[in-house]
């Protein structure tokens, strides 16, 4: 049961299995942004603290460990028993999700089961992932697949929990050690699952959780000399800095999981009124703070009117309000920072010359509420079309050919995902073979499942997660070669 109330068990740092105070002793508040009030203070972690647990990572993942000596059979009933006890805490970790975040409830205790599944995919995988034997002449060589080492995974505020299991999934299933950092806004899941890997049995060292600020703690992380790879979800400029970061100090190997501009295309021989829903759903989930939002809407001219009039008829009907209460479709932005961003991109957009069709200002004086927005006759070359708003804003294109389409999809930095809807198969593959995408889905949309591969070509990232892809990440190949005798 939801609960409006629920107070978090912890709130300091999680090093070598234990919560512990951070060196300097400072804290944070993390607020509720449905209310703007603050919910707790929690540790502040910085560069001595990373220090701290990298060298608790390095000695768990050293060669004699406990964690290294078990088997992968033993790594996949750790898991298995960590998925259980979510499973017990479900409503307990959603309701925190709720009121650190300010996503509805339904929607966080499905961030939890979705959670679940990816660390009970990743539990199978284990015992999975072969080298190679290579004959060549005389030779014969062999490969193996290794874990790279103690890993820095930074996790952003969109999607605490589900960002958590991506990158604990697969690192844990090849054997990697673990220092996370949660984002500033919502470190409260992260901290209850640090506990509950303790309970699951994890040797200590294994997971760490270093609540703070990106300019110091995750700097610290993308800059450790002792950390073999980092594992960034973010913004492409934050994304930079950790490439940097991590090319200057130790070469680490770097995955990006970074922003969106998705495109969602749809056909005149759609169903308008499931295009509608589609497009809209695409868009406005998680209150349009998703780095795959289909932020740009394109539909055939023969059925823009239509759709443009069911469509802002849709986003004002979307019920706003406290995440706890029944039938609220959308809550705040996560803080006054991304509140007053995205109110700049609407004021832009008006400017620039795109139609309001409804929506457009914020909601109350209490909270960081956005109504929901829809503008009309946008073009390409708006800063609205261009650029990543991250709030819920649905612009509407207007376009005539399939050529013309695929040009203009991939006239964007970004390239993680994009849509179509059509009941043609021929233009849906045309489309799917030619967008710049990391993910394309035909008559759906946001189809993410913890075995199909995620990430994005040019700005949106480097690496994939999920799937068998995303062990790649935390894996090294060794060759050995024996000449025969």
């Amino acid at each position: 049961m939801a609960d409006p109330n629920a107070k978090p068990k912890y709130t300091k740092l999680f090093i070598n299995n234990e919560f512990v105070d951070s060196v300097s002793g400072k804290t944070f508040a993390t607020f509720n942004p449905a209310t703007s009030k603050e919910i707790v203070q929690v540790a502040e972690g910085d560069k001595a603290d990373v220090d701290l647990a990298v060298v608790a990572a390095k000695k768990a993942f050293h060669r004699n460990s406990d964690w290294r000596k078990l088997s992968p059979l033993q790594r996949t009933s750790l898991m298995m028993k960590l998925c259980g006890l979510m499973e017990r805490d479900k409503e307990f970790l959603a309701s925190l999700e709720t009121q650190d975040n300010g996503k509805p409830y339904p929607e966080a205790l499905f961030d939890v089961t979705y959670s679940i599944l990816t660390l009970q995919y990743y539990a199978g995988w284990t015992d999975k992932f072969f080298g190679d034997t290579i004959p060549a002449g005389g030779f014969t060589s062999m490969t193996r697949k290794e874990p790279i080492g103690v890993v820095g995974q930074i996790i952003p505020w969109n999607y605490p929990l589900l960002m958590l299991a991506w990158k604990w999934g697969p690192a844990l299933a090849v054997g990697c050690t673990i220092i996370m950092k949660p984002a500033e806004q919502t470190p409260l899941t992260a901290l209850h699952m640090a506990a509950l890997a303790k309970e699951a049995g994890f040797p200590a060292g294994v997971i760490n959780v270093v609540n703070g600020f990106g300019p110091t703690a995750g700097a610290a992380i993308s800059e450790h000399p002792d950390i073999a790879k980092v594992a960034f979800t973010g913004s492409v400029d934050i994304g930079r800095i950790v490439m940097q970061a991590a090319a200057t100090s130790n070469l680490k190997r770097v995955s990006l999981e970074l922003g969106g501009k998705s495109p969602v295309v749809v056909f005149d021989d759609a169903d308008v009124d499931f295009a509608v829903e589609t497009t809209h759903e695409a868009l406005f989930s998680n209150h349009g703070q998703s780095c795959c939002a289909g932020s740009r809407t394109y539909v055939h001219e023969k059925i823009y009117d239509e759709f443009v009039a069911k469509a802002a008829a849709k986003a004002k009907a979307r019920k706003v309000g406290n995440p706890f209460e029944a039938n609220v479709q959308q809550g705040p932005q996560i803080d006054e920072e991304m509140l007053t961003k995205v109110l700049g991109y609407i004021e832009s957009g008006q400017k620039q010359g795109a139609k309001l069709q409804t929506g457009g200002k914020r909601i109350g004086n209490v909270g960081f509420f956005i109504e929901p927005t829809v503008f009309s006759d946008v073009k390409d070359d708006m800063r609205i079309a261009q650029e990543e708003i991250f709030g819920p804003v649905q612009s509407i294109f207007k376009f005539s050919t399939l050529d013309e389409m695929i040009d203009r999809a991939n006239n964007v930095k970004y390239g993680l995902a994009a849509g179509i809807i059509t009941n043609d198969i021929n233009k849906a593959l045309k489309f799917a073979n030619n967008v710049d995408a990391g993910s394309v889905w035909i008559n759906c949309y946001d189809a993410v499942l913890p075995s199909t591969p995620f990430g994005g070509y040019k700005h949106s990232g480097i690496g994939r997660e999920l799937g068998k892809d995303g062990l790649d990440n935390y894996l090294e190949t060794k060759t050995i070669t024996m000449k025969l005798l």
